[in-house]
């Protein structure tokens, strides 16, 4: 891999000449990311395996000892007008961190934020492009500090939290600011407008297009993906020419504090003001985020987390373009299969990974009470729930192996919808029986860790369980009269409740035809007949967009053009040219 210049090596970026250099370096890098999104085939820019052998010797302890040199002390990044300080993070696998960051209310971020903007608003795509790829590559050279960050406020096991805190994280900035830059740069600058007028002269004039930004834009972060939710919002603004204010959640501030550091350092040497990305860091029950969204100086809000500030946030910052992610119930519909074990241990991984804590972790199972056809004879319900429990403890494993999969419960609230979904099971019996009991495993490095197993719950289409989400290792097996009322399930929970994801298996053409109609008309991505090295969980950079913006999952999508647009606008001057002789 090409790694990061060192202070020796860099251009001065202060100067014309030095942003012109830097656009240069990374151009070999921008033209393949705008490739790829456009052929949506697979690239990536920086490699995913935290092995020695790609990221070098020392790359790992480094990081480690980066990530332990921020325990218990000040993180300071000198942003004016301070007032304190805050932070009490606490990792779900024990220790707190102990670190506290600059506290700022919201009218000292906004009048900083809004200082800065001037510069940075008329330099123009090519230079914003630049530096932007430029702070991506500093933090991809931080990656293993930002793992250990994203691992302990988060719960993510650590290789886990390597690739989507880190390189994965990383792609996706790459590709916001690739799109920014190709929806910046769809029409031409300088334009000569030329009108026949018959006998007379033509008409001449000279016509200017320049994209201008909104203004100062908010990015609100989650405690599960603090990078990978938050990146492509923050350098989808930042390239577009905004000023970028990251209020991370409470729990999980530490890992944007480091981006926000490498952001501030290279806007710095670039000759702008680091104030355009400021971190809004604030202590529990501040509720600093809903301030600033209602200020009319923000004019971008970016929000990953719970339904409810989801809804209140489009419907109280009506001043902003307001971009959410919120709840959904994702749904698999199982007809039929020609690779029984795969799609049994395809599903059993896609529960186990983060303890279910993502959000496209499947929630509904939906399968016919007559059973499915399948490559070793029809499976009921009932065999498919025994198989299914098999899956996941041959791929769980050991227990020190398991930790590495299901990382830690994040927060009491996840741990206390698992306990309530397995008392409401328990007690309903019958229909509510449960199919894979949820166990309690010990982390065998951190004993304060609270590491559980998924929970795998059998029901019915009447079940209310199944119309909300239940964020965390909770799954619901839904027999259903017919595999049509599957389908029928699927098309009315994703209507009333949206979903992130949903996937179908089944040998017929027909009924896949059935389901990409329903999906489509749903408005959620579909996954078909995975059996082997690709999870509905997971999106790639690129080529997969990540939710569609067209069910209330979500009112968004990373990335495509109408996340992008939203934060620019294009301005027009045009004058006169002398009429040719």
């Amino acid at each position: 891999m090409t790694s990061a210049p060192t202070a020796a090596e860099r251009p001065d970026l202060g100067t014309p000449t030095g942003l012109e250099a830097l656009a240069q370096r990374h151009q070999d890098k921008l033209d393949a990311a705008l490739a790829a999104i456009h052929d949506r085939t697979y690239w990536s820019a920086y490699p995913e395996s935290p092995s020695p052998r790609v990221y070098g010797e020392e790359a790992g302890p480094a990081g480690q000892a980066a990530y332990e040199s921020h325990l218990g002390r000040r993180f300071d990044l000198a942003q004016p007008g301070s007032d304190g300080w805050a932070g009490s993070e606490v990792s779900p696998y024990g220790p707190e961190l102990g670190v506290t960051y600059p506290h700022l209310t919201a009218d000292a971020l906004i009048m900083a934020a809004a200082a800065a903007l001037p510069a940075w608003r008329h330099s123009g795509p090519a230079s914003r492009t630049a530096v932007c790829i430029e702070i991506i590559d500093r933090i991809n050279a931080r990656s293993f500090e930002i793992a250990h960050a994203v691992m302990h406020t988060s719960g993510q096991a650590f290789v886990m939290a390597f690739q989507a805190g880190g390189p994965h994280a990383q792609d996706r900035a790459l590709e916001a600011v690739a799109c920014a830059h190709a929806e910046q740069t769809r029409f031409a600058p300088t334009a000569i407008w030329e009108k026949p007028q018959g006998k007379k002269p033509p008409l001449l004039m000279e016509k200017t297009s320049t994209p201008i930004s909104r203004g100062i834009a908010l990015v609100i972060g989650c405690n599960t993906f603090p990078t990978w939710n938050a990146y492509p919002g923050l350098f989808a603004s930042l390239a577009t020419g905004n000023a970028v204010i990251v209020k991370p959640h409470p729990r999980a501030i530490l890992p944007l504090a480091i981006t926000v550091a490498a952001a501030r350092e290279v806007l710095a040497e670039a000759g702008f003001d680091p104030n355009l990305v400021l971190l809004a860091a604030e202590d529990p029950d501040e509720r600093l985020a809903a301030t600033l969204a209602q200020r009319p100086e923000v004019k971008i809000i970016d929000f990953t987390g719970s339904t409810a500030f989801g809804e209140w946030l489009e419907a109280n910052a009506r001043h902003a373009r307001v971009y959410t992610e919120k709840a959904g119930v994702n749904a698999v519909v199982i007809e039929s299969t020609s690779d029984y074990a795969g799609m049994v241990a395809n599903l059993a991984f896609s529960l186990i990974l983060y303890s279910g804590q993502m959000c496209t972790t499947p929630q509904n199972l939906l399968i016919p009470d007559s059973g499915i056809a399948t490559d070793q004879g029809r499976k009921t319900p009932a065999q498919f729930a025994a198989d299914l429990r098999a899956a996941i403890d041959a791929t769980l494993g050991p227990d020190q192996q398991a930790v590495e999969l299901l990382g830690a419960i994040v927060n009491d609230g996840v741990l206390a919808r698992l306990e309530a979904a397995a008392a409401r099971a328990a007690a309903a019996g019958g229909a509510g029986r449960i199919a894979v009991t949820s166990r309690e495993i010990a982390h065998p490095s951190f004993p304060q860790a609270r590491v559980r197993t998924p929970l795998v719950i059998h029901t019915e289409p009447g079940d209310e369980a199944i119309t909300s989400e239940c964020f965390g290792p909770v799954t619901y097996l839904v027999s259903t009269a017919s595999a049509q009322e599957a389908l029928a399930v699927f098309r009315r929970t994703v209507a009333a409740k949206g979903a992130i994801t949903a996937a179908v298996h089944s040998t017929s053409d027909e009924y896949l035809e059935q389901a990409r109609t329903a999906a489509l008309e749903a408005g959620v991505a579909l996954s078909e007949n995975l059996t082997s090295g690709v999870y509905v969980n997971q999106t790639a950079a690129y080529s997969d967009f990540h939710a569609t913006g067209a069910n209330p999952a979500a009112n968004a999508s990373y990335t495509d053009g109408d996340f992008i647009t939203g934060r620019f606008r294009v301005i027009q001057s045009r004058r006169h040219l002398p009429q040719r002789s």
